[in-house]
């Protein structure tokens, strides 16, 4: 079964993008790519509230998932 990404509200969208984010600096700490410096970086970027949120628990689901 396929989705469509394109169709989903801009909030549903905005949601898996900050998760994609999440994952990708969580990959290049893991792999000595990054620094847990540009976690802080992107939240400060971040204005929303409910975004900050949504970025911080995808950087500790991720940080959990690959033993950080």
């Amino acid at each position: 079964m396929s989705f469509n990404l394109s169709l989903l509200p801009s909030d549903e969208k905005n949601t898996i993008e900050l998760d994609k984010q999440a994952s990708f600096i969580v990959w290049k700490v893991k792999n000595g790519k990054g620094t847990f410096e540009e976690v802080q970086t992107q939240l400060d970027k971040l204005t929303n509230p409910a975004e900050k949120e949504v970025f911080q628990s995808s950087v500790m689901k991720y940080r959990q998932m690959m033993g950080l």
